[in-house]
């Protein structure tokens, strides 16, 4: 059975613990969003993922991040700053930007730091770190693993393995374990393209 929170797993859609991942953070964001207006800042949230910006991309659309740095894009500070600038222009004092680990121009330090050189705005960096690992499950993730469990077992009951246990178009599917294993699964990229969609 498929268990981390970077949903990264060839062979499955989803992996179980990213529903209550993104809901650790999300949650954090939403505080984090009060004092990001409150005091007129920047937040730079960077959250987990390994090498994959699933966690990012969902938290960066359900939390309404300004933008949203991911490992599978190459990071452009220059198109990130016009973008914070248009927002201040248009009155908008405080920004979320949401950057997932690993990426390739480093982490919210680093990032925050190049965009402070341009802008000279004031910022914050929180790092939701480990947090997002720990907690009672979500419901997804407890129904999910439910249903994971119960056709795991009944795969081994008919003397199959070799297999791991799915989800493939909203169905609970098994998936050889060669194919599970061979390379890593990208976050979904029309994501970004909803996150980055102007709001005014």
């Amino acid at each position: 059975m498929p268990t981390t929170i970077d949903n990264d797993m060839p062979g499955t859609e989803y992996t179980l613990g990213f529903d209550t991942a993104v809901n650790v953070a999300l949650e954090a964001i939403d505080r984090i969003r009060d004092t990001a207006e409150a005091h007129e800042r920047i937040f730079f949230v960077e959250v987990m993922g390994n090498v994959c910006g699933a966690i990012a991309l969902e938290v960066g659309v359900a939390g309404g991040a300004d933008d949203v740095l991911v490992p599978e894009v190459d990071t452009n500070i220059d198109f990130l700053c016009d973008h914070l600038d248009q927002g201040f222009h248009h009155g908008r004092w405080s920004s979320i930007i949401v950057v997932a680990e690993n990426g390739d121009a480093g982490g919210a330090f680093a990032i925050a730091h190049q965009v402070w050189k341009r802008l000279r705005r004031d910022y914050r960096v929180c790092v939701l770190g480990h947090i997002q690992r720990g907690g009672a499950p979500s419901a997804r993730d407890r129904i999910a693993g439910s249903k994971f469990g119960a056709l795991a077992v009944d795969t081994l009951a008919e003397g199959k393995s070799g297999f791991m246990v799915g989800e493939l178009d909203g169905k609970i599917c098994l998936t050889p374990l060669e194919q599970a294993f061979n390379g890593r699964r990208q976050a979904d990229q029309s994501l970004l393209e909803l996150a980055r969609r102007p709001t005014r």
